[in-house]
């Protein structure tokens, strides 16, 4: 993930020239940022932080043409994002005191909840092994999240051991594939 002002300006610039690969590292930051910057907001519930994430990503992408290269990137997105936040609240008719801090709060690092973390943290995990075969997940998950061997989870899968070790081989070398060769560049 960037979370750097002069990277993330940098990003947007090459988008706006027509460098895909560019835009999509940019969402793929945005999206990450976006989901610490709602949760913080919203407290666990991951649905709505979802929802307002699409939002402001769609919002960056509508609005692009707006953007000012005189101007701060984050400024601009923190716009975005906030004006999304507060039409949520509107429309849930939540009456909350929005306070008008810069974009620095956008990237501030979320160290006063951990559980808030793990959430975004669970929500990502399940978004890769959603990428994978069920068969896979369910091998990656049962071996490698909840600690069971190889031989365990073969017995609650109703397969063969050795089915479970090639499903995890697989579902693992599937999703390094998917990260690529950096994987801080593919959150």
């Amino acid at each position: 993930m960037i979370s750097d002002e002069g990277k993330l300006k940098t990003l947007m610039l090459r988008s706006l020239d027509g460098d895909a690969a560019a835009y999509r590292l940019l969402l793929e930051s945005m999206q990450t940022l976006l989901q610490r910057f709602f949760a913080r907001r919203l407290g666990g519930d991951l649905a709505r932080v979802e929802d307002l994430v699409q939002d402001t990503l769609l919002a960056i992408h509508d609005k692009r043409a707006t953007f000012d290269p005189a101007q701060r990137f984050t400024a601009w997105a923190y716009a975005l994002a906030r004006y999304k936040l507060i039409d949520h609240y509107r429309r849930h008719r939540v009456r909350r005191h929005e306070p008008l801090d810069d974009e620095r709060d956008l990237f501030a690092a979320d160290t006063t909840d951990t559980a808030q973390a793990a959430t975004i943290a669970q929500a990502d995990l399940a978004r890769l092994l959603s990428r994978l075969p069920q068969r896979q997940a369910r091998a990656i998950a049962l071996t490698k999240l909840d600690g069971l061997t190889a031989a365990e989870a073969a017995h609650r899968l109703g397969a063969s051991e050795g089915a479970i070790k090639v499903s995890v081989h697989r579902g693992l070398k599937a999703l390094r594939a998917y990260l690529g060769p950096d994987p801080e560049l593919r959150k």
